[in-house]
């Protein structure tokens, strides 16, 4: 093919096409892994805090002397 059918087929009308650099698809790479980083993290949090149950404080409970110097598997 000749140049001037290429032009003819996909005229520029004056503007080049525009490529991203090599800089900006990494910049957007990076940019791209943070936002789901943050994301599931934010994700991971929020289930962690709405499933955490706070630990149920009891009245300390006296023993008696028979109990008191025993380990339950002791024969």
């Amino acid at each position: 093919m000749k140049q001037s059918e290429l032009k003819s087929v996909r005229p520029l009308q004056g503007e080049e096409e525009a490529l991203m650099s090599l800089t900006m698809t990494i910049v957007m790479l990076i940019a791209g892994w943070l936002a789901v980083a943050t994301a599931m993290l934010w994700g991971v949090l929020r289930i962690s805090r709405r499933h955490h149950h706070p630990p149920v404080q009891r009245a300390p409970v006296e023993k008696s002397e028979k109990h008191r110097g025993r380990h339950v598997t002791a024969h």
